[in-house]
């Protein structure tokens, strides 16, 4: 579950804190520490330490390749590191499987999303929930026994569709709902598990615009409820907009850290992303004109695993 939200503002936790990397935080809810992931002979994660502070937004941001997505799959179970350990609420989590990581309250979501086309969304919401009855061979076979908690599942899950705006679609196929919609869909069902941190791989990728601030209201809304929320992004101008602060790497190692106006301004960072052009605005709108590699559109999403 979330912790109750702080009466310090996000800033005033964090002013204390080095803008350096493997920096210590008052409050961290993750610890990592030499984290490495080789694949053959190259090495797509290299942390020595990285610490994520509880109840605020970061961002982990980075250029292609960088490794954040595979510190990603590393942190909630989906691989296995070469060497490294890591702890959630001060408890080991170190090569714990996927399903045991959700289930102690860190949930993710995915680049490409994970809908289940061909079922419902409230389907979809219901398969997030946990405590279920009906999930057990004996049980399932009497349905007074599980029929109470299928009804809580059901509200619960018709409450986050209503938050999200997404009530109406109720009884649709996933497939049906376009890339914005099931990247909604996913956050949705994640909070399904009431978790206590949520992260989100390029929650952008692929949204219309017209979504766009939406999903920013929802992330900053999660955060002022008391969660934790570790995101990976691509565009600098939501990573300025809504995180409180800012994890960089390159070539799999985090190379800076600090609130997102430092971090922009950060001769490292520009390095990483831009080579030496050190007098570049990374929050400059020419820079999104034309990114290293075309983000998927809507409609790539909406079709990506049909």
């Amino acid at each position: 579950m979330p912790t109750e939200p702080t009466t310090l503002s996000p800033a005033e936790v964090l002013k204390d804190v080095p803008h350096t990397p493997g920096a210590p935080k008052p409050d961290p809810i993750v610890v990592a520490d030499g984290v490495i992931r080789r694949f053959g002979g190259m090495t797509a994660v290299n942390v020595e330490h990285l610490e994520i502070q509880r109840g605020v937004i970061t961002a982990l941001i980075g250029p292609n390749g960088a490794g954040k997505t595979t510190l990603f799959n590393l942190l909630t179970g989906f691989d296995q590191p070469s060497h490294g350990t890591w702890s959630f609420e001060g408890r080991s989590i170190s090569g714990v499987s996927a399903a045991k990581v959700a289930r102690s309250g860190m949930v993710r979501t995915f680049q490409l999303t994970k809908a289940l086309n061909r079922m419902t969304v409230i389907e979809n919401m219901r398969l997030g929930a946990v405590d279920q009855p009906g999930e057990n061979i004996a049980t399932a076979l009497i349905p007074r026994l599980w029929r109470r908690r299928e009804t809580e599942i059901t509200a619960q899950a018709e409450e986050l569709l209503a938050r999200f705006k997404l009530l109406e679609k109720r009884d649709e196929f996933a497939g049906s709902l376009s890339g914005g919609q099931r990247k909604l869909l996913e956050m949705a069902r994640a909070l399904m598990t009431k978790p206590t941190m949520i992260m989100l791989d390029e929650p952008m990728a692929g949204v219309n615009p017209a979504l766009t601030q939406s999903l920013l209201g929802h992330i900053q809304a999660l955060r002022d409820e008391g969660m934790t929320v570790l995101f990976v992004e691509h565009d600098m101008h939501m990573v300025r907009h809504i995180s409180d602060w800012v994890v960089v790497m390159a070539e799999g190692r985090n190379v800076a850290e600090g609130p997102p106006a430092t971090v922009m301004n950060d001769p490292a960072v520009i390095d990483a992303y831009l080579g030496a052009h050190h007098d570049t605005d990374l929050g400059d709108d020419s820079l999104l004109d034309e990114p290293d590699s075309p983000e998927p559109t809507a409609t790539d999403g909406a079709t990506e695993d049909r």
